[in-house]
């Protein structure tokens, strides 16, 4: 029997998170359209966005529950775990609170799939608050404290979240602003201390080792090879979490935010298959993808016009999903039927329940209630 409960782990693989970004604003939802949609450049309402790639939901609100609801379903019908969560604290300032609202929403719809979720944490957004007068410059790492000290009391502890060891995992998009030992006096006081991961190297006496992330400087070739040396360093650390990711095609150039990176290529899916098959065979407990939707980056697994359904197909063979590539487009044909039948109460009701069947993994009894509306 613990043969086999042994073999039944080995089997599983590792768990596997997507990175999501909660920062869209749309004028319908938020009464604006926010800078991740437009970069100051372009116009939603003539519909012109800041990207190359174009979603099947449209330019939809981080706010927008139904949206949110249709995201994390497309996630637990491809197979994947939970998310990873680009979060830029607790402070209002720029668009930080906006993406925290957000980000509390996407953790409750997480759970309610019950995947996981494990944050992704900003400090570039340090030097912003220093500036716009929120905390003097030696008040930063007090400051930092104070929000590790919330994520530690709100979100550690809650079961969903991502645990390596029974340790809370937390990342960080760098450092960017604090130094290394910066970490261990804002952990002070954290019980259990969080499996700390920095970006591409392990950095400080804090980190437990680091996370990938695509570098497209050099082209598809070299950003491959660098998934190499990520791998060959990673085998010095505690823990790593190794990267896919579709592709590389940003929109910065063209928006006039930067001169813009370089492009790792598509071909035609061969990426994305490439570097989750690589990331699964790494050894390593956890697996990111990049991105579920960062649209100005064009790293998005998320359905387009463009690709379709084709990289979420990709992600059920690949992890072995129960699911199938027919249950994929149930939460888009209920998203559907949830806009254009807002103002039908009874009509909202019905599609609730199958909303229900979908968060419980049940796609078969969902596709057969709502094959059933089109007979009532």
């Amino acid at each position: 029997m613990l043969l086999s409960l042994i073999a039944s782990l080995s089997l599983a693989g590792p768990l596997v998170l997507v990175h999501t970004m909660p920062w869209y604003e749309s004028k319908p939802v938020s009464g604006k359209w926010g800078w991740h949609w437009t970069m100051n450049k372009t116009d939603p309402d003539n519909g012109e966005l800041a990207t190359h790639y174009r979603p099947l939901l449209g330019a939809y609100d981080s706010n927008d529950p139904q949206t949110v609801d249709c995201q994390v379903l497309l996630m637990k019908l491809a197979g994947i775990d939970g998310v990873t969560i680009d979060w830029y604290g607790t402070v209002d300032h720029f668009d930080y609170a906006v993406i925290h609202r957000n980000t509390q929403r996407l953790i409750r719809t997480v759970k309610r799939a019950g995947m996981k979720f494990a944050i992704v944490y900003e400090d570039q957004t340090v030097p912003n608050l220093i500036k716009g007068g929120k905390f003097p410059a030696e008040r930063a790492v007090e400051e930092g404290a104070k929000v590790m000290q919330w994520v530690g009391k709100n979100w550690f502890r809650d079961p969903a979240h991502l645990r390596w060891k029974d340790r809370p995992v937390l990342m960080v998009f760098g450092p960017q602003y604090y130094k290394e030992d910066d970490w261990t006096r804002m952990f002070a006081g954290l019980d259990p201390q969080p499996a700390f991961l920095t970006l591409h190297h392990r950095k400080g006496p804090a980190a437990v080792g680091a996370f990938d992330w695509p570098l497209p400087q050099g082209g598809t070739d070299e950003a491959l090879r660098k998934i190499d040396r990520f791998q060959n360093e990673a085998k010095g650390w505690t823990l790593n979490m190794p990267v896919a990711f579709p592709r590389f095609h940003d929109y910065y150039k063209e928006a006039g935010v930067s001169e813009g990176y370089d492009t790792v290529e598509d071909r035609e899916g061969k990426t994305y298959r490439e570097t989750l098959t690589r990331a699964l065979r790494a050894g390593a407990p956890f697996v990111q993808i990049a991105t579920w939707n960062d649209w100005g980056e064009g790293t998005g697994i998320e359905p387009t016009q463009e690709f379709g359904f084709r990289d979420l197909e990709t992600t059920q063979r690949l992890l072995n999903s129960k699911y199938t590539p027919a249950d994929l487009r149930l939460p888009l044909r209920l998203y559907e039927l949830q806009k254009q039948n807002a103002g039908n109460r009874a009509m909202q009701s019905k599609l609730a329940r199958i909303s229900d069947l979908l968060f419980k993994g049940k796609p078969k009894e969902a596709r057969v209630s709502i094959r059933s509306l089109g007979r009532s």
